[in-house]
């Protein structure tokens, strides 16, 4: 017979030991802001800036810290080095141990473990999100990074037992670090390259499964290389796109989701949004015509996947090869119409745009929102274009609110709209 108190009992228990996590979850955080040399690096603001968020979170009575605690790790994700994964990965193990049915929690946990290159461990994890979460672009993109991972186990598998002697030791670099598998992969290729010679055919296919494993190291293999049919455009391409319509960009605060401008917004001939943003018809309205991204941290390319509907998608960012790869890896297959070419990856900075230079503007480079903005604005084809929900302090940093705010020719608090036309 079952005991209802039992059941009683162990949610009890697990409430009980929430508190106990976060603290583990804020004590990570301490440890990694604590080991910064802010002689060697700069700190990352927007990492720092989560943190903050998360003990703000912590202290309110009424407040759920979960969604917070999960922003530090995608923070620490994108702040990259060697040890941002590592913070991130710490978050993401308390995050599934407070929830273990989220597939936020097992995301962040999967991707902190491929970074640091425990492929066995992340395919656990992306395997636990995948159960949890069926369909849609996001997992296909998973499904796709799972294969990948796969792939390389396979050709260190293939590998050892084209060479009985060493099968072994290339056997055992499925369980090892990425990067180290790699580089004693690699020993073992010029090995038996001097042993046997170029002409003997199982060298031949070692070394083409050790061509493919590096490629898979570096990059995910594309199911898709033409996007669903995704057009480049250019500069030229966007000012013809833009000429002549009303063009509203949109804040991604919470007061913006919590309105009634729904309507007002979709009204607009070219909806803005940047970043990670969420609809609602209500607030934020349903339509998105333009969907701004910049790339951050040492490793932009593994961040999610762009899957939101948008007619237009501009990705920014340097370098070029990282722009490239980023592109690349994250956009999805008929999530867009057109992708902003190399043209449109840094207008701020190319002196064949604005050429003013957004880090010395805003001190580390200017945020998408603003870098959009001043490209809408110096194409100066609209004749509306306005800001919705950037009238509150810390929305823009201050220099960039500055710049709104001495070209502004209208401010109405009440619908939190910004004209610049």
């Amino acid at each position: 017979m079952t005991n209802p108190l039992a059941g009683m009992l162990k949610a009890r228990q697990k409430e009980a030991a929430r508190p106990a996590l976060y603290a583990r979850g804020m004590r990570v955080c301490g440890e990694y802001l604590a080991a910064r040399d802010d002689r060697a690096a700069p700190p990352d603001v927007r990492l720092t800036r989560a943190v903050g968020v998360l003990a703000a979170a912590l202290g309110a009575p009424s407040a759920d810290p979960f969604d917070a605690l999960l922003q530090v790790g995608e923070r620490a994700l994108e702040a990259g080095g060697e040890d941002g994964p590592a913070l991130a990965l710490g978050i993401a193990e308390t995050a599934t141990e407070l929830r273990q049915r989220s597939i936020g929690a097992w995301r962040l946990r999967g991707l902190a473990l491929d970074r640091l290159g425990r492929d066995a461990e992340a395919l656990e994890c992306y395997g636990r999100r995948l159960a949890l979460q069926q369909g849609g672009d996001t997992a296909e993109a998973v499904a796709r990074r799972i294969g990948t991972l796969r792939r390389r186990r396979e050709c260190l598998e293939e590998a050892a037992a084209l060479f009985p002697g060493s099968g072994p030791a290339l056997r055992g670099l499925t369980a090892r670090n990425t990067g180290t598998a790699a580089e004693e992969f690699a020993a073992e290729v010029r090995a038996r390259v001097a042993e046997h010679g170029m002409g003997d055919p199982a060298v031949r296919r070692l070394l083409d499964l050790y061509g493919t494993y590096r490629r898979l190291v570096e990059r995910s293999a594309l199911c898709d290389p033409l996007l669903g049919g995704s057009v480049p455009i250019g500069v030229g391409g966007l000012r013809a796109l833009v000429a002549g319509r009303t063009v509203c960009l949109v804040s991604n605060a919470a007061e913006v989701a919590g309105s009634t401008l729904g309507a007002e917004i979709d009204g607009y001939d070219l909806v803005v949004r940047c970043d990670a943003f969420r609809l609602s018809a209500e607030g934020t309205g349903r339509r998105t015509g333009l969907h701004a991204v910049s790339l951050r941290g040492d490793t932009p390319w593994e961040g999610p996947p762009w899957s939101q509907p948008a007619g237009i998608r501009l990705v920014f960012g340097d370098p070029a090869g990282a722009w490239r790869r980023a592109t690349r890896e994250r956009l999805v297959a008929g999530a867009q119409d057109q992708v902003g070419d190399a043209s449109l990856r840094r207008p701020l900075s190319d002196p064949a745009l604005l050429g003013e230079g957004a880090a010395s503007r805003s001190g580390a480079g200017a945020g998408t929102a603003f870098t959009v903005l001043r490209l809408l604005d110096f194409l100066d084809v609209s004749p509306r274009l306005d800001l919705i929900g950037f009238d509150k302090p810390g929305r823009l940093r201050p220099a960039e609110a500055e710049w709104v705010m001495d070209r502004a020719t209208h401010v109405d608090a009440g619908k939190m709209r910004i004209a610049l036309r």
